[in-house]
């Protein structure tokens, strides 16, 4: 009888139920996971111990109110749900109290499309662009942690909050950038953490103040990019070296929070110390060398030896090898210090005077020629040279090649000596006597020669008269008649006869006249001082073409001697 009444009654209270309703209940049981809630249906509603938050809060006996979802799920036990009840309640509180732009505290739930869920007593959506001032990639190390957030959006009708933590960070960035710039002195040392690296310096977070720190003040060493001295992330000690308050830009420096090398650089390295270093940078002109950190020398391409031309200082250092250098100069102002290679050895220079005076007799060998002269090779490291018009006192070679050629040994006279200019002047000719010098004892005017050509020109013919010296037979010289082509009429290595009709020793010349081998002593005289008259006047005409013609015409010719 006691069992039917109490099914009545149950019946009784179960009609009185309905989905959608907000009852109470009393806490029956807590079980691992669980809380059961006896709201008089026929078996106890089971509420996740997660709803309640902290699971010590809640007690068996203890009254709560809870959201009747279904009447009976498979088992016959009611659906009901303690956190819906305190979400409606909370958001009747929030919707009374909180307004836009106000803040609240709450506990990030997790993940959800396009942002995260925030439980600030009812769910409210953070986005992802809202949840700190920096871009976050890993947004789930924030699941779990409580944050003070900004209501930035309320709608009441769809029951929807939009919060935001990053405003909130942001004006307490200004509030602290304020109070950072109204206290920031230059010359301050203070801490902050790399925020961003750029090709021309890094971007430093003073704790709400960003202050430039320049690729230059970074090291009184050599930087080619920041990201050589600093890292993003990374907390750094700086110098305040600039403040603009009105644009609100901090110049920071890290180089002078340590103190300047080249402060006391004239003690530490005076002029003719030897030192050692290593090479950081080739440029064409020299080499660059790192004595210290923040402390480099330059080495000259001219300092790297004393007798060799350097044409690439590569061609002889490499980056990062060690070498030894010797002190030549300091400039602290432009810090720069001048280093010399070739100061480690003697200069063979100093004794060339003396062991190579002028008039001495040189033997050497031909390294190197070109159209105006020959390089000698006297000593390893040291070179004469040979100037075109000193290689013969009588013939004046078109080009170097046409005597020489690079590997010929060569005998030469010293004939100037610059230890200023490192340059030593040979002379092949020197070592023979000037034939010219004595040329009337060998050589008269009227006297009839025999020689060998030796070449042929469309003006005329050079003949070997002996000796070295060359006579020239005028093509109006060689027959009364007209001669259009010599050729025609010579070649190469014939033997002829002539006549001499003048000599000119300062110019180095002897005309030869084969039509005056024929002449009597009256014709040949008027033939001489014809030439003579010619040959004035070419002179008082600026030195042009007559028809004695030049040693200068063995070269410039329109017929080879081949």
């Amino acid at each position: 009888m006691q069992n039917v009444m109490e099914e009545l009654l149950a019946s009784s209270a179960m009609a009185r139920l309905e989905p959608g309703q907000v009852v109470k209940g009393i806490v029956t049981e807590i079980q691992q996971g669980d809380v059961l809630v006896d709201i008089g249906a026929k078996c106890d509603g089971r509420v996740r111990l997660s709803e309640f938050g902290d699971a010590h809060e809640i007690q068996v006996g203890q009254e709560v109110e809870v959201y009747l979802e279904k009447l009976e799920d498979s088992n016959g036990a009611p659906v009901i749900c303690y956190d819906r009840v305190q979400q409606q309640k909370n958001w009747e509180r929030i919707a009374t109290s909180a307004e836009e732009g106000g803040t609240v505290t709450g506990k990030i739930k997790g993940k959800t499309r396009g942002g995260l869920l925030v439980n600030i007593g009812v769910d409210a959506f953070l986005p992802s662009s809202q949840l700190d001032i920096l871009p976050t990639k890993n947004i789930e190390q924030f699941i779990g942690r409580t944050y003070e957030f900004k209501i930035v959006k309320i709608n009441r009708e769809r029951k929807n909050i939009v919060v935001s933590r990053r405003e909130l960070l942001e004006e307490e960035r200004r509030t602290k950038s304020q109070e950072l710039f109204e206290r920031l002195r230059v010359g301050d040392l203070v801490k902050g953490v790399v925020k961003n690296i750029t090709d021309y310096g890094a971007f430093v977070d003073l704790d709400g103040v960003d202050g430039l720190l320049h690729v230059t003040d970074m090291s009184w060493g050599r930087v080619t990019h920041p990201n050589q001295v600093v890292r993003v992330g990374e907390e750094l000690q700086v110098m305040v070296l600039d403040i603009d308050r009105e644009k609100g830009r901090v110049s920071l420096g890290l180089k002078q929070t340590t103190s300047n090398p080249w402060d006391n650089i004239e003690q530490r390295y005076p002029v003719g110390a030897c030192v050692k270093g290593k090479v950081v940078n080739l440029v064409p002109y020299g080499a660059f060398v790192e004595l210290e950190n923040g402390v480099e020398g330059l080495i000259h391409v001219t300092e790297m030896s004393w007798t060799k031309k350097i044409s690439k200082p590569s061609d002889i250092l490499k980056i990062s090898q060690e070498v030894e250098a010797v002190v030549l100069g300091i400039q602290k102002d432009e810090q720069k210090i001048a280093l010399g290679l070739r100061q480690l050895e003697d200069n063979p220079w100093d004794q060339i005077a003396t062991k190579y005076p002028v008039g001495t007799t040189i033997h050497g060998v031909i390294r190197s020629l070109t159209n105006y002269g020959a390089f000698v090779e006297i000593e390893p490291g040291i070179h004469g040279m040979v100037h075109i018009s000193d290689v013969s006192w009588t013939r004046k070679p078109k080009s170097m090649e046409e005597v020489f050629k690079v590997g010929d040994e060569v005998d030469a006279a010293v004939i100037l000596v610059d230890l200023d200019g490192h340059r030593i002047a040979l002379s092949v000719k020197k070592l023979a006597a000037n034939p010219w010098l004595g040329i009337d004892e060998h050589f008269k005017v009227g006297e009839k020669v025999e020689g060998k050509i030796v070449k042929i020109t469309n003006f005329g013919i050079f003949v070997e008269l002996g000796m070295g010296i060359d006579g020239f037979i005028h093509i109006g010289q060689i027959s009364e008649d007209r001669v259009d082509r010599i050729r025609d009429l010579f070649n190469v290595g014939d033997k002829v006869t002539a006549r001499i009709i003048r000599i000119e020793v300062a110019n180095q010349r002897i005309a030869l006249s084969i039509k005056a081998l024929e002449y009597d002593a009256t014709e040949l005289q008027r033939e001489i001082n014809a030439w003579k008259n010619v040959s004035a006047a070419a002179t008082s005409n600026g030195g042009g073409q007559s028809e004695f013609g030049t040693l200068g015409d063995l070269l410039g010719t329109d017929e080879t001697n081949a």
